[in-house]
This record gives C-alpha cells, sequence and structure tokens, in this order.
C-alpha cells in the first residue's frame, strides 16, 4: 500500500520544498499508528543519547519527527532542537482516555507557547474514534479550550489512525495550511 503522504505530494504547491512536520502527543495517543498510514515505506528509529526516543521519517518532500511528549522534563530542553522550522504541528489525543484529557491540554498548551512554535498551524487529531468510548472531536475542542487559540490556525479532526478514517481529511487540511504560519 502506499503510504498518504505519496498522495500528498500532488497537493503541494511548491513540490521541491521539504515541509517539516512534527507529529506528538502522549504516549499511546497512536501516533505510530498514525505514521503507519502516513508512511507505509520504512520508519527509522533514532534514538539519541539522551534516551529520547525520537522516530523520524523522510519521505520526499515531507520530514515527519515525532515523539512522546508528557512528563519528561529532563529532556525537554532538548525539544527545542526539532522546533526549528516546522511547517505544520500535528498534535495526537487519545479520544478515549479521558482521565488523561487535562494532561495532553497542559502539554498542548505548553507546545503552543514555545517561541521557536509560534504562529505554526496545528492539526488536532482527535484519534481512536473507532472506539465506544471516545469522546467527540467538539466535546475535546471544548475541553481544551481551543477557541481561545488566535494566534495561528488550528483544527481539530476526528480519525481513527487504526482504520485509517479522518485521516486523508486531515492530512489535506495539512496540504492547505502549511505555509499559513503566522509570522
Amino acid at each position: 500500500t502506499k503510504g498518504l503522504l505519496s498522495i500528498l505530494r500532488k497537493l503541494k504547491n511548491a513540490p521541491d520544498q521539504e515541509v517539516r512536520i512534527l507529529l506528538l502527543g502522549l504516549d499511546n495517543a497512536g501516533k505510530t499508528t498514525l505514521l503507519k498510514q502516513l508512511a507505509s515505506e520504512d520508519i527509522s528509529h533514532i534514538t539519541p543519547t539522551q534516551g529520547f526516543n525520537i522516530k523520524s521519517v523522510q519521505s520526499q518532500g515531507f520530514k515527519l519527527n515525532l515523539w512522546d511528549i508528557g512528563g519528561q522534563r529532563k529532556i525537554r530542553p532538548y525539544w527545542r532542537n526539532y522546533f526549528e522550522n516546522t511547517d505544520v504541528l500535528i498534535y495526537v489525543i487519545d479520544s478515549a482516555d479521558r482521565k488523561r484529557f487535562e494532561e495532553t491540554g497542559q502539554e498542548l498548551a505548553e507546545l503552543l507557547d514555545e517561541e521557536k512554535l509560534s504562529g505554526v498551524p496545528v492539526l488536532i487529531f482527535a484519534n481512536k474514534q473507532d472506539l465506544l468510548t471516545a469522546a467527540p472531536a467538539t466535546e475535546i475542542a471544548e475541553g481544551l479550550n481551543l477557541h481561545t487559540i488566535r494566534d495561528r490556525v488550528w483544527q481539530i479532526q476526528s480519525c481513527s489512525a487504526l482504520s485509517g478514517e479522518g485521516v486523508q481529511d486531515g492530512m489535506n487540511w495539512v496540504c492547505k495550511n502549511m505555509n499559513a504560519k503566522k509570522k
């Protein structure tokens, strides 16, 4: 199967531009499953010395970096090296894990406060919508106060990384907005 990125490549206005995407979220939010939907090519695992496990995927015209955020105060300073020149932030939430909504909301707020990510468009994937216990995207948007975001374009998209449902819609938004970084 072709990964979604190969389809998206055709949608990019500037074919030569490398789009840098950060794919972040708490552990177990479904980032790796999502990555498999996006890039069916092999995923290169990079484990830097700080024990800060980053997966990096280079797929013609796209570069994705992903890692688990949450609770890792010690290694946070290292993250900033990866914030530089980000075109789009994709933030993945496990919609069924209500006990962690507060934590995931705090993490997102901290990311949006990062100077190096200022103005970067953000797509929030409300993942695991295939589970009966999943909160709908509207409820999550309210809980995370997304309506208060004024300094960038944002979108919340229901999806199931497992079935692929909603993923393409979200990535179409990414393609339309990857040059929408507010200076």
